[in-house]
C-alpha cells in the first residue's frame, strides 16, 4: 500500500541498484517483472548482466517516471489484480527486493505473482531479517520497538520476517526454495564470540536481510 509516509523518503530510498541480488538470479531469463521497481537501478543492471529486458511497477510517481528511462515498461501502481495495466506478459523472473514486507498480504503478492511466470519461473527477493543483532538488542537490552526512517524497523514495514518464517511463507504459496542465504553481513565481535559459544545458533543474527532464489513447486 502506498501511503503519504512514503513521502518522508528521501530519493536515496528509491535508488539502489542492488548488486548483491544478481547472484540469486537463473542464468538464460528473457524478460523479468522488478516489483517495487524504484528509480530503475536495479532493473537496469540486470539488463545489462543478462541482456533481458526487465518491465517495472512502481507506486512512487517521480521514482516510476524515472525508472521509464531504463526499463522497458513501467507501470505506476501497486501490485494487485486491479492494477491499471493488468496485460501483463508472462516472465522467467519476478523480483522482488525489500518489498514483500511493505506488504499487508504479501502471501498475496507470491500467488499472483506465480501467475505472471512462465513455466520454470523464478521469484527472487530480498527481505529484511527480524533477528538481525541490533534488533534483538533493542528488544532484550532496551525493551523497545522503535520504527525508523528505513532498514528492518522501517516505519513503512507491515511485516516482519525471520529466515524460517520467510522460507514457510514462500512453501506456504507453492514455491520450491532453490536458495536462501545471507546478505549485507554485519561484523559484531560480541555476537561472534556467543555464536561460537551456542554452536553457530546465532550465524542468522549477523545479517540484515536474506537473499532468495525459489521456483514453483510441481505439486
Amino acid at each position: 500500500m502506498y501511503t503519504s509516509l512514503y513521502q518522508d523518503k528521501n530519493s536515496a530510498y528509491f535508488n539502489h541498484s542492488r548488486p548483491e541480488m544478481l547472484e540469486f538470479i537463473p542464468a538464460g531469463i528473457k524478460n523479468a517483472l522488478d516489483v517495487g521497481c524504484g528509480t530503475g537501478n536495479f532493473g537496469m543492471l540486470v539488463k545489462s548482466a543478462f541482456n533481458c529486458s526487465v518491465w517495472g511497477i512502481e507506486p512512487d510517481p517521480a521514482s516510476a517516471k524515472e525508472a521509464g528511462t531504463r526499463l522497458d515498461h513501467v507501470i505506476n501502481d501497486t501490485f494487485n489484480r486491479s492494477m491499471k495495466e493488468m496485460q501483463l506478459p508472462k516472465f522467467d523472473c519476478v523480483f522482488f527486493n525489500d518489498v514483500l514486507e511493505h506488504l499487508a498480504e504479501p502471501e498475496n503478492a507470491l500467488l499472483l505473482a506465480k501467475d505472471l511466470l512462465n513455466e520454470g519461473g523464478y521469484i527472487v527477493a530480498s527481505i529484511p531479517n527480524m533477528r538481525w543483532y541490533p534488533v534483538i538488542l533493542q528488544l532484550l537490552r532496551y525493551k523497545d520497538f522503535e520504527y525508523q526512517n528505513s532498514g528492518v524497523m522501517d516505519k513503512t514495514h507491515l511485516r516482519f520476517f525471520t529466515e524460517k518464517s520467510m522460507a514457510r511463507m514462500f512453501k506456504d504459496a507453492g514455491f520450491t526454495i532453490k536458495t536462501i542465504k545471507g546478505i549485507n553481513k554485519s561484523n559484531f565481535r560480541f555476537l561472534n564470540i556467543l555464536n561460537v559459544l551456542l554452536f553457530n545458533k546465532l550465524a542468522d543474527m549477523k545479517y540484515l536481510q536474506f537473499g532468495m532464489a525459489a521456483f514453483i513447486s510441481n505439486k
